[in-house]
């Protein structure tokens, strides 16, 4: 005879009374969470500490090493793309890339198909600089990843993915994603980002 649907979803009693009690999962507390502000906040303080000591014999400040970190990584990126990655205003983008190229340090072509497009290239002076940039970085970065032990890498990276806007998740996957080609840089939806000034 088969049992019905009722019977097979009802547990024996002394099943029931051998499982250990559910409780409701328990977040991490106020004092967790202002913890773990703080823990970032001197993360990054060191994080970006190194470079800047740099950056500062360059006369150069922290968003010349964000440009210089993602024209270096995506040779031939737009300069609607990098708006779009920065998330800053063109004014402030034109700024410093002025000072990057009158220096030196960073290029920059029409493209090819569209002239009205700008795409920048880190010269050898811009790849040289960008990497004694990341140097220190690459070692803090080193430490604390074999600290954390080949299983608290993926927790990590999805704890840092986390924290950033969930309708910004997927570009910043693509952009970041260790098996990207950096020849294929990312693409903004924007037609015309016309020349910085």
């Amino acid at each position: 005879m088969s049992e019905t649907p009722e019977a097979l979803t009802k547990a024996p009693m002394e099943d029931v009374a051998a499982a250990p009690a559910e409780r409701p999962a328990e977040g991490p507390t106020e004092d967790n969470l202002h913890s773990f502000a703080e823990l970032l906040f001197f993360a990054y303080r060191d994080f970006t500490g190194d470079p800047d000591a740099i950056l500062k014999d360059f006369g150069f400040g922290r968003a010349h090493h964000r440009v210089l970190h993602f024209v270096k990584r995506h040779s031939g990126l737009r300069v609607a793309d990098l708006l779009d990655i920065l998330n800053i205003t063109k004014q402030s983008l034109s700024r410093v890339l002025k000072q990057l190229i009158d220096q030196g340090y960073i290029t920059q072509k029409a493209g090819a198909s569209d002239r009205r497009e700008r795409l920048l290239y880190p010269t050898e002076s811009g790849k040289a600089l960008a990497a004694r940039l990341a140097a220190p970085q690459m070692v803090r970065l080193r430490a604390a990843l074999e600290a954390a032990g080949p299983e608290g890498e993926p927790a990590i990276r999805r704890f840092l993915e986390t924290m950033i806007n969930a309708e910004d998740r997927p570009k910043v996957s693509a952009i970041t994603n260790p098996s990207r080609t950096h020849s294929n840089p990312p693409t903004a939806d924007r037609k015309d980002e016309g020349k910085p000034s």
